[in-house]
């Protein structure tokens, strides 16, 4: 770690530890109660590593900066660099990650609970879009939140996110099985709706407890990703209403002249459902 990091934080634990670099609780040397989350990218292991991946994770800090701040956008407070690491000092959302609340039960999540998670989802990806971003790699993993038992939704990891102009398409095959964009999959070139797509497959799952698309192997879940053939089996969806089903069908689209925008998604009437559940 940079001398100035270690002047200035000490280390408490490792949280995570990824292809390019580790994530670590970390406590203010001025103030030990404030805590954050450093992130720290090898960027010898970047540089060896595949172009695109060096000019993305090159790019994180920047795009944070550039969306910073808002309510549902981990924030970044300060970067630190030396000769091999990059240092991204963000906000400790310090319950559990979306990933972990989905793995816990074998049950779907309520509506009312699917509809105030997604709407502060919407809102982080409506931001993102508005300010030419495209997260590109929207999953359970990248949710995480604040405080306990269903705080506030911060939507993070950038490193894979492009910056688009209007009408721009975007170019690189990115994102994660399950959750990545038809178009994607078919190395066609694309707009911000794949963030779309990859929410509406998370509230799929939020819904139902199963993905959309499924396969024994990743060329299997990427093959039925392709055919895109949307169903809602009776024994998951039964009590799910229409109003969710039918966003379903406009967030998964594989037409995306037809897809939502994730302002459409916004004002789709299901919100209105459990609006004051969901502010």
């Amino acid at each position: 770690m940079s001398k100035e990091l270690q002047r200035d934080f000490d280390v408490l634990s490792e949280l995570e530890r990824g292809r390019f670099g580790t994530v670590y609780k970390c406590a203010s040397r001025s103030n030990a109660d404030h805590i954050f989350a450093v992130k720290s990218i090898d960027k010898l292991v970047v540089g060896a590593g595949d172009f695109l991946d060096a000019l993305c994770l090159s790019n994180e800090a920047k795009i944070v900066q550039l969306l910073n701040p808002h309510p549902n956008i981990v924030t970044l407070h300060k970067v630190y660099e030396d000769e091999n690491h990059l240092h991204l000092l963000f906000e400790l959302c310090d319950d559990a990650d979306f990933h972990s609340r989905l793995a816990q039960g074998t049950s779907a999540i309520p509506e009312s609970d699917a509809s105030r998670i997604m709407r502060q989802l919407m809102q982080a990806v409506s931001h993102c879009h508005r300010l030419g971003v495209a997260h590109r790699d929207i999953k359970p993993e990248n949710i995480l939140f604040t405080g306990q038992h269903g705080g506030r939704l911060k939507l993070a990891d950038f490193g894979s996110a492009e910056i688009f102009k209007e009408g721009e398409l975007i170019r690189g095959v990115v994102g994660t099985p399950y959750y990545v964009a038809p178009e994607v999959v078919a190395g066609r070139e694309y707009n911000e709706k794949v963030d779309v797509w990859s929410s509406g497959v998370i509230l799929y799952m939020m819904l139902s407890g199963n993905p959309p698309f499924d396969g024994e192997t990743e060329v299997e879940i990427f093959e039925a990703v392709l055919r895109g053939n949307l169903r809602f089996p009776r024994q998951y969806f039964q009590s799910v209403s229409r109003e969710a089903k039918d966003l379903l069908r406009r967030m998964i689209c594989k037409d995306v002249c037809r897809r939502f925008s994730a302002e459409e998604v916004l004002s789709h009437p299901w919100f209105s459902i459990f609006a004051d559940k969901t502010t």
